[in-house]
């Protein structure tokens, strides 16, 4: 079987490949060929050009996990504009070419985020599963979930009675190397580690070995179609996390990072620190999906003994 891939040398992508290429014939679009090959290897196919692609109906799957990374730089217009470029136009190109297709792949598996939900500060209000409104009031002005929102919409437009299409929206995603998790050790290993702001904010995280074993639990059940939350069972305050975090790396947890010191830093971007969302994945639970790691503390000990 047949399966196109992009965003393949992303952290969730080379996780994923690593089990998907004893099953599948996996090929890749890259902007850069060579370095897709040196960190993928050669027994994925490597398309740099997505009008070089053959036509849709050659695969049976399609998994689309591309786009600029949303924490790395500060937020001007400009790079939101790149923030939302990097996922829009691949998602509408795959989704134009899936409608097209006389044969199109069975599966169109696409990525969002629990930005999807908007944010609150302070003590979680509720626990949000897929069918929950946005907690933003003013949904125009919250970037994050208008980026999801549009990036789910153009995945969906490629639904049919050929293909059905599955959303993630995903959340922060914990791996030993790499990620997110990678770039918060430092301040603990330095002995600076801490809670963000007020640390009541709701955290909200998923072991990378769940994140991949629920994209492919989506690839292999036909009956799941539609937005999945691909989060843990179990979201925590942020200061409960961070007390995990010292914990797991046998580190004081002593140092607070003020709010104010955050927004001067890193200006709107700051948001997504200091506010969060307490998200449930009901639907991938419900479709028969069982976690690996539903509490925070049993995820580290995996990660950094693995490590």
């Amino acid at each position: 079987m047949k399966l196109l891939m992009t965003g393949g040398t992303g952290l969730i992508g080379r996780a994923l490949i690593e089990r998907l290429q004893h099953q599948y014939e996996v090929h890749v679009l890259s902007r850069n060929k060579t370095r897709a090959y040196q960190k993928l290897g050669h027994a994925v196919h490597v398309w740099e050009d997505f009008t070089e692609l053959p036509d849709m109906s050659e695969f049976d799957a399609v998994i689309n996990l591309q786009g600029e990374p949303i924490a790395d730089k500060r937020w001007s217009d400009k790079q939101k504009q790149v923030i939302e470029s990097s996922r829009w136009q691949i998602t509408e190109q795959l989704s134009q070419a899936i409608q097209h297709a006389p044969q199109p792949p069975k599966v169109f598996i696409s990525g969002s985020a629990i930005g999807y939900y908007g944010s609150e500060a302070g003590p979680a209000s509720r626990h949000l599963d897929e069918q929950s409104a946005p907690l933003c009031r003013d949904s125009d002005n919250d970037f994050a979930h208008q980026l999801c929102q549009t990036w789910e919409q153009l995945a969906l437009s490629a639904d049919s009675d050929k293909t059905r299409v599955c959303v993630l929206r995903t959340a922060v995603v914990l791996a030993a190397k790499g990620g997110a998790l990678e770039k918060m050790k430092l301040p603990y290993q330095l002995g600076l580690g801490g809670p963000l702001g007020d640390g009541l904010q709701p955290f909200s995280w998923i072991h990378i070995d769940d994140m991949v074993g629920i994209i492919l639990y989506l690839l292999e059940n036909p009956s799941c179609r539609g937005a999945f939350n691909a989060s843990a069972p179990n979201p925590l305050p942020q200061y409960e996390f961070s007390a995990a975090l010292a914990k797991a790396l046998h580190r004081p947890h002593l140092m607070r990072v003020p709010a104010f010191i955050l927004r001067a830093a890193l200006g709107e971007m700051s948001e997504m620190l200091l506010r969060g969302q307490a998200v449930i994945p009901a639907a991938i639970q419900q479709a028969g999906y069982r976690f690996r790691y539903e509490t925070v503390d049993s995820a580290l000990k995996a990660l950094f003994h693995r490590s």
